[in-house]
């Protein structure tokens, strides 16, 4: 009786084991790069931060974190910023938060060989963050480059957990930028 015991608890362990290894792939960061093919990008030495018109606005603390974490990028890239009209490259961002439905189910009990057990589900609504970063060529009036980051503007009550989600984001965002051709 003792070691069903034992083992059932073990087994329960495990299962719960797998929901959190599981919950922690859904919540993982979603990264996706594009651009214009052909470009050389060696060229690019210099940016200007630009405004995006009609973007959804955000915390201006998350705002100036985000520009600092791509600021920390592309300097370790060789790029400089300036607030210079003749940059080489604009680079603007745009954010989203989404709410979506989240339901939280959990049961116990003995199944149908030990009878009864309970089980409960709530809801709570969740916030889905986007950061998309682009790169404007201003002389060809073009987009070259755009990186979108999901599940990244999720905020929690603990601001270096958001700060290191910012970090993290950008860090895999700029990874493959410039892109090698």
């Amino acid at each position: 009786m003792v070691r069903r015991l034992k083992i059932r608890v073990v087994g329960m362990a495990l299962a719960m084991g797998f929901v959190l290894l599981a919950c922690g792939f859904v919540a993982a960061q979603d990264i996706k790069t594009n651009y214009m093919p052909g470009t050389d990008f060696s060229k690019y030495k210099t940016y200007k931060w630009v405004s995006i018109s009609n973007t959804e606005q955000i915390d201006p603390i998350v705002t100036q974190q985000i520009k600092d974490a791509i600021d920390g990028q592309l300097t370790s890239k060789g790029m400089t910023k300036t607030e210079d009209e003749k940059a080489d490259l604009y680079v603007g961002i745009q954010t989203s938060i989404t709410h979506q439905q989240q339901w939280n189910a959990y049961g116990m009990g003995g199944g149908w060989r030990f009878g009864g057990g309970m089980a409960s589900a709530t809801s709570s609504t969740i916030q889905i963050g986007t950061l998309a970063v682009d790169f404007y060529d201003p002389a060809q009036k073009q987009l070259l480059w755009r990186g979108v980051a999901t599940k990244t503007l999720n905020p929690s009550k603990n601001a270096q957990t958001n700060l290191n989600r910012v970090n993290q984001a950008v860090a895999k965002l700029l990874k493959s930028f410039p892109p090698k051709q």
